[in-house]
């Protein structure tokens, strides 16, 4: 099974990955765990590209940036994803296509139906079988989001955390319409709730699944 989680800066989505992930193992699944961008040598690599402002005097023009995203899912999808669905595991990844469609193109305005052709090429065909898309209000997101960077050590990865907050609510738009037009794969979760709360939700939608 191949669950992804979505969702604008701050919702808590890597927090409720980590633990279905526990909750998952405890009922005795294996799982492997995988983030995009990176998970893989090259991938890393190109996520600090991609997240850390550091000298970044010229920028990342769109198109730049969404082919730097594909780049990086091409390995992790060729490298741990496919292997890891052959071998019967349960990969859980933080972020996939969706994010792909609502940052690059709500939020940056590139064309959707382009970015859906090389998401196809990208993935090889692979879809996830279930999106877990934690909302919350862009505010919120933001303020919990510049809280975990300034507690964090090394290198902050800050670039999207600058852009406006019309940038984000158009990123969230995106997401609550993906959200309407693909109800079976994608469970839109109120993130504004407390974590355990929460993860009791994720681990019933989970499960009746499983």
């Amino acid at each position: 099974m191949f669950i992804t989680f979505e969702g604008i800066e701050g919702c808590g989505k890597t927090t409720q990955l980590e633990m279905l992930r526990d909750h998952l193992e405890w009922k005795g699944k294996r799982c492997v765990v995988v983030r995009e961008p990176g998970g893989t040598e090259l991938g890393e690599r190109i996520r600090n590209i991609l997240l850390v402002m550091e000298d970044d005097t010229e920028g990342i023009e769109p198109w730049a940036e969404l082919f730097l995203y594909s780049a990086s899912r091409v390995q992790l999808v060729k490298n741990i994803i496919k292997p890891a669905l052959e071998e019967g595991k349960v990969v859980l990844c933080d972020r996939f296509t969706d994010s792909t469609i609502t940052y690059q193109g709500y939020g940056r305005g590139l064309d959707i139906d382009a970015i859906r052709c090389i998401n196809r090429y990208s993935t090889f065909g692979i879809r996830p079988d279930v999106t877990i898309l934690i909302d919350c209000p862009v505010e919120t997101g933001l303020k919990r989001a510049w809280r975990r960077i300034k507690n964090s050590e090394g290198s902050p990865e800050d670039r999207f955390e600058r852009e406006t907050v019309r940038f984000h609510e158009q990123v969230r738009r995106g997401y609550l319409e993906l959200a309407q037009k693909e109800p079976e794969r994608i469970k839109l979760v109120d993130g504004t709730r407390e974590i355990s709360v929460i993860h009791r939700e994720i681990c019933d939608i989970i499960d009746k699944v499983i």
